[in-house]
């Protein structure tokens, strides 16, 4: 998929780095995710992109008003929502729709975790539709596509493909970005 035209991000001082794969439905990883400007780049990012998509957010911040900022920017709430499985949700989703490309960020904060939140795995699994690796590397200026996976057969062999994309990745706070463990 082309970018839009002209490139808003340059106006941040970044570029878009490859075309969006001609997926009609996917599971869209987006990190690292190490300081809340990247939402709004990501943002930027994805309309240039021209792709139809919701971002996933924390529960936590879909409270009036700032529920209505969120819808707008497009995100839905997940974790925790009462009486809603968010890999469930994600699956129905997707699985009703005829083209929309869900977009998560995998570490599920802005600081440092030990590890990955495993979800976007299984919510491709459950959706069966593919997961596109995107990024954001503040030292290189780019936001990009580093690859799209298919084959999801094995968690682990998911996990190695997306930690050696993400491999020289540095985010807007380097030392709060820790690749992804496998089993």
């Amino acid at each position: 998929m082309k970018t839009t035209g002209g490139n808003v991000l340059t106006q941040f001082g970044l570029e878009i780095d490859g075309e969006f794969p001609e997926e009609k439905k996917s599971i869209v990883i987006f990190a690292p995710h190490t300081a809340h400007i990247d939402a709004f780049y990501g943002k930027l990012g994805f309309n240039e992109l021209g792709i139809k998509y919701l971002f996933l957010s924390k529960k936590e911040l879909f409270f009036f008003p700032m529920s209505l900022v969120m819808k707008k920017f497009g995100s839905i709430a997940v974790r925790g929502v009462k009486g809603k499985n968010a890999i469930y949700q994600v699956a129905d989703i997707l699985k009703n729709a005829d083209e929309l490309h869900v977009v998560i960020s995998p570490e599920g904060r802005i600081y440092k975790v030990d590890d990955w939140n495993k979800g976007f795995y299984y919510m491709a699994v459950k959706a069966e539709v593919p997961i596109v690796v995107t990024y954001l590397d503040y030292e290189k200026k780019k936001m990009g596509i580093k690859g799209i996976i298919h084959e999801l057969d094995n968690y682990d062999e998911v996990i190695a493909q997306i930690n050696e994309m993400y491999a020289g990745v540095k985010g807007r706070n380097p030392k709060d970005f820790v690749l992804a463990k496998a089993n």
